[in-house]
Parts: structure tokens; sequence; C-alpha cells
């Protein structure tokens, strides 16, 4: 059953507190019961993260910055308004080149290991 709390809710992305996950990478999670958006500052010269999820894709919008998206070892150059789809199981990982880069990326369906982040309408 759908939450009927989440909707007909105007949120911002100011009102969501940040998470400091690892040096160089901030994290704000919003989450409905179809869709998890987690936005990301990541500063040049972070650590690197490769990684994959098989259960699902993963679209990646850059909404300021400059970075190399990788994608099974294929550079993507990125910078405001690029987008990328990352198929469920590649191996994939963001290299800010100008920063702060500011990555939206979209799960759905919602990725279960972000929804206990998740901030909520009604939450201080």
């Amino acid at each position: 059953m759908l939450n009927p709390q989440l909707y007909g809710i105007a949120v911002n992305w100011d009102d969501i507190p940040a998470t400091d996950v690892r040096p160089g990478v901030r994290r704000k999670v919003y989450a409905t019961d179809e869709v998890v958006l987690a936005w990301h500052e990541l500063s040049v010269g972070m650590t690197l993260n490769p990684h994959h999820h098989d259960d699902f894709d993963q679209l990646v919008l850059i909404l300021g910055g400059r970075c190399n998206y990788y994608v099974d070892g294929v550079a993507n150059p990125m910078g405001t308004g690029s987008m990328l789809l990352v198929p469920r199981g590649a191996e994939h990982y963001v290299e800010p080149t100008e920063g702060p880069c500011i990555n939206l990326d979209v799960f759905a369906p919602p990725r279960a290991d972000f929804l206990a982040h998740a901030w909520r309408p009604g939450q201080g």
C-alpha cells in the first residue's frame, strides 16, 4: 500500500539534513514508496568507490560541477545537466574533476540500504 503522507507535500533539498558518508562525500536521501533520490556533494580528490548492484538500475544526473563517471571501465565526462543510466550489475564510480560536484542518483525500485537513512515529510 502506498504511503498517503508522501503525496501533495512540497520538499526542498535545503530542508533535508546531509550525512557525511566518508571524506569528501555528503549525502541527502529522499524516498517514496516507488523511488529513492540520493543527492551527493562530492569533492575533487575524494576516495573513489568502484561498486555494483544487481537489484536495480541507477539514473545519474549531475546538478553542478564536473566529473568522469565510469561504467565498466569507460569514462563518461559529465557536467551540469548530464545524465547517465547505469545498468544493474555494471561496475561504476564517479571521479569529480571540478567541484563541488553535485550528483543526484535515482533508484527505482527503491534502494533498500538507503531507505533507513531517507528523510520523510514531517521529520526535522
